[in-house]
């Protein structure tokens, strides 16, 4: 019987987010085209149901233009996929107060599980001084922040993304917060390693990578000490979850630490 999987990092995209110039290299790379009306949520749904995704954590994004994917966008998504997706909140960093009261909403009338902040998007570190209301907020609401750590794909520069300092000075400042770092943090997946033992609420999610693709070192953790501190995503729909697992028997995980991996770490840290 298939184990059951929560994809801690995707999106349902709308064209604005989808057809963005800055997607140009992934678009290159997975070989996804513009989308010329909104994407039907059925679609999405498919995609996680070939993969046996029971949940999928749909993120907003904001960003200094405006939002790509809202906050509202984001739960009509929701509303429309039979419980299959639950949302992760955006915020606009540059209104820190609106941000704040944003997030309380998303979290207490719209039922959203996270808020998620690309860093590359602001070409801001997640220690600027902007997001940290925003932390103060998660811990009172009780949901984890989800950011991406690692080089940016897309066409941004990628400082933002290193686990030191940045993901580690944030769990020192907030150690109750809980911070769940997309991407791996490939080149600098070593770093992301001994930030995630060091700090207990700190975790890392495989979004934007295949399983063939995981370095060595991750899968290393992911067998042994960090079981518990890894969580599958996809990054769909750059990348499909079914594509992104397509090689999971190659990991050589036992039955416990799939489990963890595809599903009870998530269901844990968000509590779904």
């Amino acid at each position: 019987m298939p184990v059951p999987v929560v994809d801690a990092w995707m999106q349902h995209p709308t064209p604005r987010h989808l057809n963005h110039e800055m997607f140009a290299s992934l678009r290159r790379w997975t070989g996804l085209t513009t989308l010329d009306a909104p994407l039907p949520v059925e679609v999405t749904l498919e995609a996680l149901a070939e993969a046996d995704v029971e949940t999928g954590l749909s993120a907003a994004w904001y960003g200094p233009q405006g939002p790509l994917i809202s906050n509202d966008e984001v739960a009509a998504f929701v509303a429309r996929s039979g419980g299959r997706l639950r949302g992760v909140a955006g915020a606009d960093l540059a209104r820190p107060m609106e941000a704040v009261r944003e997030l309380r909403r998303a979290v207490g009338e719209l039922g959203f599980v996270a808020l998620r902040i690309v860093p590359w998007l602001w070409q801001l570190p997640p220690t600027d001084r902007l997001y940290y209301p925003l932390y103060a907020a998660c811990v009172d609401l009780g949901v984890p922040f989800c950011t991406q750590v690692g080089h940016t794909g897309p066409l941004r520069p990628s400082e933002t993304g290193r686990p030191i300092p940045y993901i580690d000075q944030i769990a020192l400042d907030f150690p109750e917060l809980t911070v769940v770092c997309g991407h791996i943090g490939y080149p600098w997946t070593t770093e992301m390693i001994a930030v995630a033992d060091k700090h207990p609420n700190v975790y890392i999610d495989t979004s934007a990578y295949t399983t063939r693709r995981y370095p060595a070192e991750l899968v290393e953790y992911l067998r042994g000490r960090g079981r518990r501190k890894v969580l599958f995503g996809s990054n769909y729909p750059m990348i499909t979850p079914a594509r992104a697992l397509e090689h999971l028997a190659d990991l050589g995980l036992d039955d416990e630490t799939t489990e963890l991996f595809l599903s009870g770490n998530a269901r844990r840290i968000f509590r779904l």
